[in-house]
C-alpha cells in the first residue's frame, strides 16, 4: 500500500476567541459539578460519583488551560508587535537618509 502524500498545503490554523471559549468551557464544568452535589448520595448508590468528580477534574484542568490560553495569547500579541516594528523601522529610516 503507497503512503499517501498531500496534493495542496495545509490551511492556517483557525484563530479565534480561544481564551473566551476555554473560559466558557471551564465555567460550564464547574456549574455542572456545582450541579450534581446534591445528588452526590444518589450517585453513590449507583456508583456513577465519577460523574461529579470528572466535572471537577474538567474544571481544574480548564484553570490550567486559561492560564495557557492567556499567556499563548499575550505572547502572540507581543510577536505581532515586534514583527509590526520591525517592519516599519527599515521605513523609517530610509525616509532619514537623503
Amino acid at each position: 500500500m503507497a503512503k499517501w502524500t498531500p496534493k495542496h498545503e495545509a490551511p492556517e490554523p483557525l484563530e479565534g476567541p480561544v481564551v473566551a471559549t476555554i473560559t466558557g468551557g471551564t465555567i460550564l464544568w464547574f456549574v455542572l459539578f456545582l450541579a450534581q452535589l446534591p445528588f452526590y448520595g444518589w450517585f453513590d448508590d449507583r456508583d456513577l460519583t465519577w460523574w461529579v468528580w470528572t466535572c471537577l477534574a474538567g474544571a481544574g484542568l480548564g484553570l490550567i488551560g486559561i492560564w495557557y490560553v492567556r499567556k499563548r495569547d499575550a505572547a502572540l500579541k507581543r510577536h505581532a508587535a515586534a514583527t509590526a516594528t520591525t517592519a516599519t523601522a527599515p521605513e523609517a529610516e530610509e525616509r532619514r537618509t537623503p
